[in-house]
């Protein structure tokens, strides 16, 4: 048994997984919806560098600025969200690195309150076939989540 968990241990340092997680959360009080993504930084680098044929580093970006407007352009282009039909406009807040991650934040302003949630989220699947996109969604205090595994990319939550 031990020798079996030691092996599948070993064995995963040699296959790479790829999951992103999206975090969707309305907040009543301030009447918006906060939107986080995390990625694996290198995978979200590699993705931008290919997408913008460029070199940038994003953990310590020579042009801040012009890292913030490639993710925002690939998390907009990847990433769809409705409100009760309505699509939403997202606005970059802004990015930050943790560990091996990096997160990405976006606001949307002047939802009151929101009854379902359609998502379209295919972050990164050009990049890995293997993809999972995890996405959680949390309104009026009550959570949902569901697991996309590439392609599929689409997801809906009823509160």
């Amino acid at each position: 048994m031990m020798l079996q968990f030691l092996t599948i241990c070993w064995l995963s340092l040699f296959h790479p997984f790829y999951v992103s997680v999206t975090e969707i959360n309305h907040n009543a009080k301030n009447q918006s919806i906060e939107i986080s993504c995390r990625m694996f930084y290198d995978d979200l680098e590699r993705e931008l560098n290919k997408t913008n044929h460029s070199q940038i580093d994003i953990v310590k970006p020579k042009d801040k600025t012009e890292v913030n407007r490639m993710i925002t352009d690939y998390v907009k282009k990847h990433l769809t969200i409705k409100a009760d039909g309505k699509i939403l406009t997202l606005s970059f807040v802004g990015y930050e690195i943790q560990e091996d991650g990096a997160w990405s934040y976006f606001e949307v302003k002047g939802i009151s309150k929101v009854k379902q949630l359609t998502v379209h989220d295919d972050l990164l699947y050009p990049a890995h076939p293997e993809q999972i996109n995890m996405i959680h969604a949390t309104v009026n205090g009550e959570r949902k989540s569901t697991k996309l595994d590439n392609p599929e990319a689409d997801a809906s939550f009823s509160f």
